[in-house]
């Protein structure tokens, strides 16, 4: 039974070690291509809204008052219109979503640094600050340079997550294969 365990350990690890190359090198191909790869992002966000619009079409003749279903069918009105939008004007979308990124992340930072405010005597709460930080600046940087910021910043910020989620996966990956081993 132990070497069944160790070998489905092994074959999952390998799995797994596949996936974080592939992700790693999809990151690096974002990065270096960050307007490709926010016209993908939005794209994918236009499909979900689409996918979400008929969602609610089936949920609307789900039954239920006349108002619930109105609603249902008035959102995914409201959905599809987005979605099939982003479609048709990726561009637009694009920046678009990097403001409404730039203003997400905005808010984090101004709500992290409340926080490692509330929290400075705590351990750790330094971290919390420098987060804040970060986060903030990145925030200006993208408001600062918007709209044209929409060329780079939704793709080069997917592509660094991706990259770094890859090599995370690959680390711990590794990790799990030395304690079975």
């Amino acid at each position: 039974m132990e070497r069944t365990l160790s070998s489905d350990v092994h074959t999952a690890t390998t799995w797994s070690i596949v996936l974080s190359i592939l992700m790693i090198v999809a990151g690096v191909l974002a990065i270096a291509s960050p307007l490709m790869a926010g016209v993908v992002v939005t794209a994918l966000v236009g499909w979900l809204l689409i996918f979400s619009a008929a969602l609610h079409l089936v949920y609307a003749f789900r039954g239920g008052r006349a108002t619930a279903i109105m609603w249902e069918i008035l959102l995914a009105i409201v959905y599809g219109v987005a979605g099939f939008y982003l479609l048709a004007n990726p561009g637009v979308g694009l920046v678009t979503l990097t403001f409404v990124i730039a203003f997400y992340l905005f808010v984090e930072a101004v709500l992290e640094l409340a926080l490692s405010y509330q929290l400075r005597s705590e351990s750790g709460a330094g971290w919390l600050l420098f987060d804040g930080i970060v986060t903030l600046i990145l925030a200006i940087m993208i408001w600062s340079s918007w709209p044209s910021s929409g060329v780079w910043a939704v793709g080069l910020l997917v592509g660094v997550s991706m990259f770094f989620s890859g090599i995370t996966r690959l680390m711990l990956s590794y990790s799990v294969r030395k304690i079975v081993a």
